[in-house]
């Protein structure tokens, strides 16, 4: 029982405090040496104990929570050492160095010398070259903000400021260097950048020594093109690269850059990362293993460990992890000793090669007034919650100004605090915060946010000679020029200021870009209260401003402002006295005030004053000059006030300055009719709202009223300059000038276009004038344009300009002319004075009125009076008559005078019916008047008045009689409005049936009846007409009747008899009477269209009528009647038509989509020629064919046709222009190659939709080796047709059948039959087929097989294929008329073999040797004794057999002899292959052996030549492979394209000398007269060769022999500009025999004697001078020339020669006399060199 109380108490297990049970063991173990004490004070010692113990635990905790909060302290400039590995992302990208963000805020910097080799040497070479490269790009192009990159840290360095800078690399053998070849593995995850750029892909630079990766080009073309956006890869470019395939044991590598596979990319175990090679970037696998909250510690590739700092826990998860959790997560960062790895948990990391976002740059610098702590961390900083709900991060030192003034418990979760945001670290997703006061109160963070003109304070930091450095903040520098330390220049600055004082400073530019300032200390300009001025745009004129003039000339000073703004002050404008020398009374950098007369921003230009004398300095004040020109911005929107009327417009002052200006009539409106209204009712001293300025040209302001053209200017849819102009651009504009060629239309800003007289209209326009006015609003697309010329080429055509809802447009210009014709009425109700204004004012359309009839007179009409109508003359016609209330339905005005005005008011009886109308709906409607820009009708339901537009566009200008709206004509309109508003009338448009119904326009003399009498029997057939010629055309010819009736006179109908090939319509001319006769009509678009047959003069013909018809009168709805043709039966139209019939067609056009020739018979009868009938040459492509079709069948051509068959449509019978129209036996016609069969013949497309076959033995009448080597599919061939069945005709090509005339040479004479063989005879053919009995073998006759008998059309199907007999002739001993049986051989025969061309057979027999360049004679008796031989059925003896042999040996030895003729020239390819084995490297062989494929116009197998020639020739070789490669360029400029030949002169630069490679070109240019691309060529050279003086000899030759005299000029200044001083003699002199030889000989005098009289002792010079002399000069001057350089003082051995030249030119061109002078010459030159010794 004792034991179990011991294990099981009573009452429980009593509880004891909890970890006190486990340090008790250590205790006891930690004394057990201790020394016992006695019992009683035991007790106390262990409660002693029990403290001690709680104390350590306590302590413990504290330590180990402190080693948790160190573990995951956050990284900071001195964590970072050497070598480090870091994750960052671009945060900016300039010129030379690229911003990096790092992890946890820090910022490092990568120098564009470490991006990698391939691009360091790039900009070494750049540097020694002195010249931009095109390979290389920036870094802002490769770079762009928000790429993440791996980079490495190579040093912290103090800057001057005391700050640490962090240096980093990003080049993958700095980032890379832990990655050995042999660890490299399939799917790792590199950083790689692009190294070299080949034909197949791209060379990437991975950092791994010994190993080389490769990005193949075709694989990688989507995820190429995502990487750089739609173009190549450049050099320098980084990329993420997914290791594919590894050989060579790491060696060679293949890369993927796709992006979906990179984004999934997982570091794996099997991958062999290790500690030490392991890189930031890789996302991996991992698992928590413990969490805090300063962070959390993971474990991932089973055996590593890393930390995740708070601020890269993912924010939708923190708070959510716990131990043993799986995660995913990417590497940070790895420390190069201490090995600790940080990883992110971020989303946004887990997916490589992802672009990080960036916050919005306008946030940067914002104070946050309210922002929410979210948490704090002792040690690094606090979390806050900003206003928008984005997170940000300050770090411990911003949390307070000074570190004794912060107080942790302020910063609790919730507390509220103001901050400003200084910055965004793009690695952590977080802005940056500061609580700094002063910061919070500094006016500047950034540079970009002090802006020019800004006044600024800093402190001196450093005087240097260039000027002063000033501290504006602790982030921003500027510097002040020497020129801007004070308003003077100051010549010891140092006495003025001194370092530490304190400056105020004003900014003159800002390059945030670059980081500078630019400040200015002038106090005129600091102080100054005058507007800023920091671009062209606020230029405005009249701005006054303060600057500073950086240069005095004798033309006027140069003023800066702020941000390099320039400008010029003219002379004239420096004072109001002359100044004749302005560099002596101003200085540079002098502050002066200026006034600004005038700015171009497109140009850039600036005109500025000094004059500043009785002129207002408001800014936005209107300026007048001294010359009296308003200085308006164009397209300024101002009010007017007129002054004067005048007839072309009206004179107005600008408001409020009473300004001049000028204001066209034609600029009143876009409407012409309203642009009269406007100029009759404007009277003096009325304002005009919202005019802009036109233009200013000549100090004549001109302005314009135009909606559409403000419109335009407004939104921006117009062009500033000629560069902007592209074609296909629509502009507004309005017409400037009509000639008889076209339009000229002037836009906004001046620029001016030519529409010509073809693209004014898509209606043919006679008379220019016709369609436009000046001064009408047009809308113009632009079509071409010349840039040298600056000339503008437009169309107006509406299917161009129009746009695709023209109802809307209408219904636009509609309202527009209504609503100025409410401005009208306000107008006149203005006018007091006039009773007749006030009257007419007062009445609108559709009023009723009570009138009294005052006249009915005899046609019906009346006329009305009335008190509302005082003054107004009120009439109806008879058709408006009715009733007792009258209706006012439109007003006009007529402007040509004022008592005149309305006069013409017509009334319409109409009774309203009062219904709904709904917008949208269309109704039938009458016209009752038509105005200029719209017509009002009546809808026929109820009788309200309508107004539709006349014109549907701006352009929409003319229409024929046919198609203007007519009185009395019914349409249909679609309604806009269905109240009537302020307009009186409802608006609408037409519908589309707008020309349903056409009513005639009644005389007022005319009854219903009458004018439906007057229609029917207008015109009848058989009437005899005289018209006149309105238009010719070139199947038809267009008659004026009368004025009112148009008709139309076919080709067919002009002459009875027409010549073949003629234009019958040549001969007549527009405006011509005609005589003619009527012989049909029909309706055509709703005119009438009434064809007629002219006669001669006085005579009456009757013409043979195909088709007879009249013109009904219908009566359509109330009054309405309408002109309709009834057609007969089409079927009866054709029935005089037979197949074979010849008849006489006029040819329409050519229809290139169905290739064939449409031809018109006569009006109603048209047909159709396919392309096989319209000729039988067969030796035209295709698609030169084509084109010859067109040229020789021209419109209204007259031409032959016979009609092949009775159509089966209306209209199109098929004719042809050969005379074919059935295939049958014996008929020669065209085809085309459909199928080509090789042994077995062509398939061929024949007329009518037939096919034939053509076999090989009827291709030519000789036996070819490749018959079917000279056609293709698609060929037309000649053709004979020589059996017809159903649906196969059969087909001979042979020329002696298909073209008998040509009496070709036959070689192999057609064998028909038997009777025409004889024995003897030698035939050629091809082997059909081989049997036991022997060889079936097919010649030239038709139907037959020859095999030593005649044999039938039977053969074996199996074994016909077939085997060329080149040399096989069969003597024919017999022939036998059957066939006779053979007897079946006991030995089997072999099929031919194999035949190569060089001369050799496989075969035993060498008998068919075909040896290239021997005599056929020669050989044709031993081919006729060895042909007897194999016909000898019995068996050869042994001597047979040995002298068998020796005449084989001979005949080889012959052949032997032959091709060892060293005389023998090459005749074959095989030739050439000979003699290119046997001296591979001579290049005149290949050039050879090219020309001979050229000359039978090989020209692929020539190319193929040349580039086996460069594969083949020996790389020591250069000229001789440069010969091949000019060779190649020669060829592809002769046969190639512009793009083959680049492709090959790109490639030869590469393998050659570039400069000898583009001399080349450049001559093979000029001599194939392609001088444009040599020109251009040239060009290039001189930029690349810019040191080469060769090339700019070789380009003077070149222009000098084009004539370009000056351009050789201004060449020469070029060429000593850029060739080095030793060189600028030789190249004069150059220059100047070029002149001699192409140029001036003058101008070459005039060189050489410059030349000569800066350098007298080039002796050089001298002699060329007197070459040239020789050449092109006098006597006389040679002689002077002569003379001159003898009396030089040179040395003695050169006076000797140049005496001797002289003395030799005498004797060849002088006399004895002149001898004697230069010898004289030469004593006395001796004499005086002696004496001078002697003395």
């Amino acid at each position: 029982m004792a034991t179990m109380e011991e294990d099981f108490p009573r009452g429980g297990t009593q509880k004891k405090p909890p970890g006190q049970k486990a340090p008790r063991r250590p205790l006891e173990q930690d004394n057990l040496f201790d020394t016992h004490h006695e019992e009683g004070s035991q007790k106390r010692k262990r409660i002693q104990e029990d403290q001690g113990t709680w104390k350590k635990l306590k302590a413990e905790k504290k330590e180990a929570v402190k080693a948790s909060a160190k573990d995951f302290e956050l990284l900071t400039v001195e964590a970072l050492s050497e070598g480090m590995l870091l994750l960052g992302c671009v945060k900016e990208s300039n010129d030379f160095e690229l911003v990096v963000s790092l992890p946890n805020g820090l910022t490092g910097f990568v120098q564009v010398t470490h991006i990698c080799d391939a691009y360091s040497k790039m900009l070494n070479e750049q540097v020694t070259k002195e010249e931009l490269l095109e390979d290389l790009n920036s870094l802002s192009d490769l770079y762009p903000p928000g790429m993440l990159v791996r980079c490495t840290v190579t040093s912290v360095e103090k800057t001057v400021d005391g700050h640490q800078s962090v240096k980093l690399s990003i080049n993958p053998k700095d980032v890379n260097k832990a990655v050995n070849n042999t660890a490299v593995r399939a799917g790792m995850l590199l950083s790689g950048l692009v190294s070299s750029v080949e034909d197949h892909g791209y060379l990437i630079d991975i950092g791994i020594s010994g190993t080389k990766a490769f990005l193949p080009r075709l694989k990688s073309q989507s995820d190429i093109k995502s990487a750089s956006k739609g173009t190549e890869l450049k050099i320098g470019q980084y990329l993420n690269c997914l290791i594919e395939e590894v050989k060579n044991n790491g060696r060679i590598v293949r890369l993927s850059i796709s992006q979906s596979e990179i984004a999934a990319a997982i570091a794996t175990e099997e991958q062999n990362w290790t500690l030490s090679n392991l890189l930031p970037g890789l996302v991996v696998k991992a698992q928590v293993q413990k969490v805090t909250p300063h962070g959390i510690t993971l474990s991932f590739l089973s055996s590593f460990t890393g930390i995740v700092d708070f601020m890269h826990l993912d924010p939708k998860k923190a708070g959510n992890y716990s131990p043993s959790q799986a995660v995913k997560a990417c590497i940070l960062s790895v420390h190069p000793t201490s090995k600790v790895v940080r990883l992110t948990l971020r989303q946004v990391f887990l997916q490589p090669g992802g672009m990080l976002g960036q916050l919005s740059s306008s946030r940067i610098g914002m104070v946050v007034e309210e922002s929410v702590v979210r948490s704090f961390h002792a040690k690094a900083g606090a979390i806050f919650q900003l206003d928008d709900g984005t997170l940000a991060f300050a770090r411990l030192k911003h949390l307070s100004d000074t570190k004794n003034s912060f107080k942790p418990g302020a910063f609790k979760k919730g507390s509220k605090h103001r901050c400003r945001i200084i910055d965004y670290s793009l690695m952590d997703e977080l802005a940056l915060l500061s609580l700094k006061h002063r910061i919070i109160a500094a006016p500047f963070l950034r540079y970009q946010d002090v802006r020019p003109g800004h006044v600024v304070e800093g402190k001196v930091l450093a005087l240097k000679p260039i000027g002063m450095q000033v501290k504006v903040t602790d982030h921003i520098r500027g510097l002040v020029p020497r020129l801007h330390l004070a308003d003077v220049l100051l010549k010891q600055p140092e006495k003025k200021y001194s370092v530490g004082d304190n400056v105020k400073c004003r900014v003159l530019v800002s390059n945030p870009e670059g980081k500078k300032l630019i400040l200015t200390l002038k106090k005129t300009l600091v102080t100054s209260k005058c507007p800023v001025l920091t671009s062209y745009e606020a230029a405005r004129p009249g701005l006054i401003t303060h600057g500073f003039i950086v240069c005095a000339r004798e033309f006027g000073c140069i003023v800066k402002f702020y941000n390099d703004i320039k400008g010029l002050v003219p002379k004239s404008e420096l004072s109001s006295e002359p100044i004749p020398s302005p560099e002596k009374v101003f200085c540079k950098g002098q502050v002066v005030k200026v006034i600004v007369l005038k700015c171009e921003p497109e140009q850039e230009k600036l005109l500025l004053s000094f004059k500043l004398m009785n002129r207002p300095e408001g800014p936005q004040e209107l300026l007048t000059a001294s010359h009296g020109v308003c200085l308006l911005f164009f397209a300024q929107m101002v009010d007017v006030k007129v002054l004067k009327k005048k007839d072309n417009g009206l004179e107005v002052s600008i408001l409020p300055d009473n300004v001049s200006a000028h204001l066209p009539t034609m600029h009143l409106s876009d409407h012409v009719a309203n642009c009269k209204l406007l100029w009759h009712w404007l009277q003096e001293g009325d304002i005009l709202p919202r005019v802009m300025c036109l233009s200013d040209k000549g100090g004549h302001i001109t302005l314009c009223r135009k909606p559409a053209v403000i419109a335009a200017v407004q939104e921006e849819q117009v062009a500033r300059n000629f560069s902007e102009i592209q074609p296909g651009m629509q502009l507004t504009g309005y017409v400037r000038n009509i000639m008889p060629y076209g339009v000229f239309v002037e836009f906004p800003f001046g620029l001016t276009g030519l529409v010509p007289k073809a693209a004014m209209s898509d209606k043919f326009v006679t008379d220019t004038k016709e369609h436009f006015v000046v001064g009408q609003t047009v809308v113009a697309k632009v079509t071409s344009m010349d840039e040298e010329k600056q000339r503008i080429l437009l169309c107006l055509k509406l299917s161009e300009c129009g746009s695709e809802n023209s109802v809307t447009e209408s219904f636009s210009l509609l309202c527009q002319c209504f609503e100025e014709t409410k401005e009208v009425r306000g107008l006149m109700s203005k006018r007091n004075h006039s009773k007749v204004a006030q009257n007419l004012c007062g009445l609108k359309s559709g009023q009723k009125l009570e009138l009294l009839v005052q006249e009915v007179k005899g046609d019906g009409s009346a006329s009305f009076n009335g008190s509302c109508v005082a003054g107004l003359t009120v009439t109806a016609t008879r058709y408006h008559v009715g009733g007792w209330e009258f209706l006012v339905p439109v007003f006009l005005c007529d402007s040509s005078s004022l008592d005149r005005i309305h006069k013409a008011l017509q009334l319409l009886c109409l009774l309203i019916k009062q219904r709904g109308l709904t917008e949208n709906s269309q109704h039938p409607a009458v016209v009752q008047h038509v105005a200029e820009e719209f017509a009002v009708a009546s809808l026929v339901e109820t009788g309200q008045l309508t107004a539709i537009p006349v014109a549907s566009h701006f352009n929409d200008t003319f229409r024929f009689d046919s198609e203007k709206l007519k009185v009395g004509q019914t349409v249909s309109v679609t309604l806009q409005t269905v109240q009537t508003g302020d307009h009186s009338v409802l608006l609408g448009v037409q519908g589309p049936a707008k020309r349903r119904a056409f009513i005639r326009p009644r005389k007022e003399s005319e009854t219903v009846e009458e004018t439906l009498a007057a229609v029917k029997h207008s015109l009848c057939l058989g009437d005899v007409i005289t018209g006149t010629v309105k238009s010719v055309r070139p199947t038809h010819v267009t008659v004026a009747i009368d004025g009112k009736l148009t008709g139309s006179i076919h080709s067919s109908q002009i002459l009875d008899d027409v010549p073949i090939g003629t234009f019958p319509t040549s001969r007549l001319k527009a405006g011509q009477k005609v005589t003619a006769v009527v012989i049909g009509g029909r309706d055509v678009k709703t005119h009438r269209y009434i064809a007629s047959k002219p006669g001669w003069r006085g005579r009456r013909y009757l013409a043979q009528i195909n088709e007879f018809s009249s013109f009904v009168s219908v009566l359509k709805g109330e009054g309405s009647q309408a002109l309709n043709l009834e057609g007969d039966n089409p079927s009866e139209r054709l029935r005089p038509y037979k197949a074979g019939q010849t008849v006489t067609c006029f040819v329409k056009k050519y229809n290139t989509v169905k290739n064939w020739l449409e031809v018109e018979v006569t009006p109603e009868v048209r047909g159709r020629v396919p392309q096989v009938l319209l000729s039988l040459n067969p030796k035209v492509s295709p698609r030169r064919r084509v084109r010859c079709t067109k040229v020789r069948h021209k419109r209204g051509c007259e031409h032959p046709a016979t009609n092949v068959c009775q159509a089966a449509s209306n209209f199109l019978p098929p004719c042809s222009l050969t005379g074919v129209y059935s295939l049958v036996k014996g008929t020669i016609t065209i085809g085309t190659i459909m199928k080509m069969i090789p042994h077995v013949g062509l398939t061929i497309s024949l007329p009518f939709g037939k096919m034939g076959k053509a076999s090989i033995f009827h291709l030519s009448d000789s036996y070819t080796e490749q018959p079917l080597e000279n056609f293709s599919i698609g060929k037309f061939v000649r053709s004979e047709i020589i059996l017809n069945t159903e649906r196969i005709f059969l087909l001979p090509l042979v020329c002696s059948r298909t073209n008998p005339k040509s009496k070709p040479k036959v070689e192999d004479v057609e064998i028909a039959r038997a009777e025409d063989v004889q024995e003897g005879q030698l035939v050629r053919g091809y082997v059909r087929s081989v049997k036991p009995s022997g060889v079936f073998f097919g010649g030239s006759v038709f139907g037959r097989h020859f095999g030593g008998r005649c044999t039938g059309w039977r053969e074996p199907w199996y074994r016909q294929q077939l085997y060329p007999l080149s040399t096989e002739e069969l003597n024919i001993k017999q022939v036998a008329s059957s066939v006779a049986p053979f007897k079946q051989e006991t030995k089997r025969v072999e099929a031919p073999r194999l035949q190569v061309s060089s001369g050799f057979t496989w075969g035993e027999s060498l008998n068919v040797l075909e040896v290239p360049g021997l005599n056929r004679e020669e050989e044709s008796s031993d081919s006729e004794e060895e042909d007897a031989a194999q016909s000898m059925s019995k068996k050869q003896t042994k001597k047979e057999k040995e002298q068998e042999k020796q005449r084989v040996e001979k005949e080889l030895s012959k052949i032997e002899a032959t091709l060892m003729d060293p005389s023998r020239q090459p005749q074959t390819a095989d030739d050439f292959d000979r003699l290119v084995l046997s001296n591979p490297s001579s290049s005149i062989l290949w050039l050879q052996y090219m020309t001979f494929h050229l000359q039978a116009t090989e020209i692929e197998k020539a190319r193929a030549v040349a580039e086996r020639a460069l594969k083949t020739i020996s790389f020591r070789e250069e000229q001789e492979k440069l010969n091949v490669w000019v060779a190649l360029l020669n060829l592809e400029n002769m046969y190639g394209t512009e793009e083959t030949l680049m492709k090959v002169f790109e490639r030869a630069v590469q393998y050659n000398e570039p400069l000898k490679v583009f001399q080349q070109l450049a001559d093979i240019y000029a001599s194939s007269e392609k001088y444009k691309q040599a020109d251009n060529l040239y060009n290039t050279m001189l930029k690349r060769f810019r040191q080469e003086k060769s090339v700019w000899l070789k380009y003077a030759t070149f222009l000098l022999k084009q004539g370009q005299i000056e351009a050789t000029h201004k060449l020469l200044e070029r060429a000593l500009r850029g060739l080095p001083d030793k060189e600028h003699v030789d190249v004069i002199a150059k220059f100047a025999q070029l002149e001699f030889h192409f140029g001036d000989p003058e101008h070459a005098k005039a060189i050489f004697e410059s030349t000569l009289s800066s350098y007298p002792k080039r002796t050089d010079i001298w002699s060329i001078y007197i070459d040239m002399m020789i050449k092109h000069g006098s006597q006389k001057e040679i002689r002077d020339i002569f003379e001159r350089v003898i009396h030089l003082s040179l040395a003695a051995k050169r006076m000797k020669f140049f005496f001797k030249r002289y003395l030799d030119y005498e004797k060849k061109y002088g006399t004895a006399e002149t001898i004697q002078a230069v010898k004289v010459a030469a004593l006395e030159y001796v004499e005086s060199k002696s004496s001078l010794a002697e003395s």
